[in-house]
């Protein structure tokens, strides 16, 4: 009868480290690699630009225009079909949002053997990194701080401000500005709610998820809304978030269940 109890036990002391998924040090991976990222986009501007420049159609200015200005536009975001489609996965977060929400409602609400304690945890944590990564950090600050000039604004590609690096805070951009990218932000959270979704629903919404974090963010760069590091790191940035929430709240469920 002890030795079963002292097998428990261990069972219970080793749970934690058996069952636990590496997603606390997948977060510290990717937060390094974010600020790795940061680094290359700021000593390397000319890939910011270079590929902005690929989706840029120049044409000739107007009369009267300021010699040495450059003209022209994204041709992309003149597409029908294209703008169309950004609509739809610019709403599609906040779709799954209000599923989310409700899903949640209806799991507090269990009691007893039916009471999924796993579930609640997952959709905890996934509402609480979109609030805390493209709510928070991403829209009521970067985007409002960073004064970073979006690349159609730049006199780069027929704007007027002046080109900065990623992570400089000293642009011409007073709101709702390039670093980082909102829409970019809110498709790495959608990625990550695959880690996420129970079977069936993984595997039929999968391919879904993976299509529109990975086209939402091309679509800004396209249109000319966002340079290439905007979106990277806008990107990555909700992944860090997602990934570092998951594993806090893996660690205070397994502390729980084994009664440390």
């Amino acid at each position: 009868m002890s030795t079963e109890s002292e097998n428990s036990g261990a069972r219970r002391r080793l749970l934690p480290r058996l069952t636990s998924p590496c997603a606390g040090d997948i977060a510290v991976l990717l937060f390094c690699l974010w600020w790795l990222l940061l680094i290359v986009f700021r000593a390397f501007p000319q890939i910011d630009t270079g590929v902005a420049s690929l989706f840029f159609r120049p044409e000739a200015c107007l009369v009267g225009q300021p010699d040495g200005r450059i003209c022209g536009t994204f041709p992309y975001e003149l597409h029908v079909s294209l703008r169309v489609l950004r609509q739809v996965l610019f709403f599609l977060p906040h779709v799954v949002t209000a599923v989310l929400v409700v899903l949640l409602v209806l799991a507090l609400r269990e009691h007893g053997a039916t009471y999924n304690a796993v579930r609640v945890r997952n959709l905890k944590v996934a509402l609480g990194s979109l609030i805390l990564g493209p709510v928070l950090l991403v829209n009521v600050w970067l985007k409002n701080f960073a004064h970073r000039p979006r690349p159609r604004d730049t006199n780069l590609f027929g704007g007027d401000f002046d080109f900065v690096h990623a992570g400089t805070f000293a642009g011409q951009c007073v709101r709702n500005c390039s670093f980082i990218s909102g829409e970019a932000a809110s498709a790495g959270w959608l990625f990550c709610l695959i880690f996420i979704l129970p079977q069936p629903a993984r595997t039929a919404l999968a391919p879904l998820l993976i299509a529109a974090a990975l086209v939402t963010p091309a679509l800004r760069v396209a249109f000319g809304g966002h340079y290439l590091s905007d979106a990277v790191l806008g990107w990555l940035s909700s992944v860090i978030i997602f990934s570092a929430l998951l594993a806090l709240s893996q660690t205070t469920h397994h502390r729980k269940f084994s009664g440390g």
